[in-house]
């Protein structure tokens, strides 16, 4: 199966005042179309950061990036926005849900950006509801809903405009087990009955084991196995 993400020597850093503070260093990998890849490794070991990377969030300081065959790392500000919003879904911690607005409004908010009229907009909320089965929740507001429930909503909102990769930041990470675990058996469905592209940040083993593949990350280093603890 072909690469749908590919990166090559890519490096990252931070500055703290004059320090440079590298977060990665050459850094290659390969995903194919279809897979789900967890991503491991101890707190401040770059995950998230590479998982921005691949998602358009940030840009890398050198190396190249590639997914569907484009190279992001030539895209301006506004380019990757709106290749982010065609082609990018996002699932965060901490759902990034707006109180104010119902299930549906919630799951509506990226088509806002699309061509489609209101109409499409709410059949494709409803369906992409209808998947995260959240169809009785609809216009419920986040308060009136789960943790678990609120995770299926955002999750629902990164599959509505039918994304080419869905990126997961510790989706499970502030959810009790029994959400998590039907959090992480909707990723699973949606990988191997829609082929959707999942690439997952987490540190759970529970949540790594539910992938196809897990690469660990530690000191900005990336192997197919976790480092060893010190003697």
């Amino acid at each position: 199966m072909n690469a749908l993400v590919e990166l090559r020597e890519v490096t990252k850093a931070y500055w703290r005042g004059s320090q440079r503070v590298p977060v990665l260093e050459g850094i290659s990998l390969e995903v194919a179309g279809g897979a789900f890849l967890a991503l491991m490794g101890p707190s401040g070991s770059g995950k998230s950061t590479l998982l921005n990377l691949i998602a358009g969030l940030d840009q890398a300081d050198a190396g190249t990036i590639r997914v569907g065959g484009l190279d992001i790392t030539g895209l301006s500000e506004g380019q990757l926005a709106r290749w982010r919003a065609d082609h990018v879904g996002f699932v965060f911690q901490f759902y990034n849900l707006i109180p104010v607005l119902s299930a549906r409004e919630n799951v509506e908010l990226p088509l806002l950006l699309s061509p489609l009229g209101r109409r499409a907009r709410r059949e494709h909320a409803e369906l992409a509801l209808s998947l995260v089965a959240l169809a009785d929740r609809m216009d419920h507001y986040p308060r009136e809903l789960s943790g678990g429930q609120q995770q299926r909503v955002a999750i629902a909102r990164a599959l509505v405009t039918d994304p080419t990769l869905v990126v997961a930041d510790e989706p499970t990470g502030d959810l009790d087990r029994g959400s998590a675990r039907e959090v992480l058996d909707l990723l699973e469905r949606l990988n191997v009955e829609l082929g959707k592209t999942i690439v997952m940040v987490t540190h759970d083993p529970r949540a790594g084991a539910r992938a196809h593949r897990v690469e660990y990350l530690d000191k900005g280093v990336l192997s197919d196995a976790p480092a060893a603890d010190p003697a």
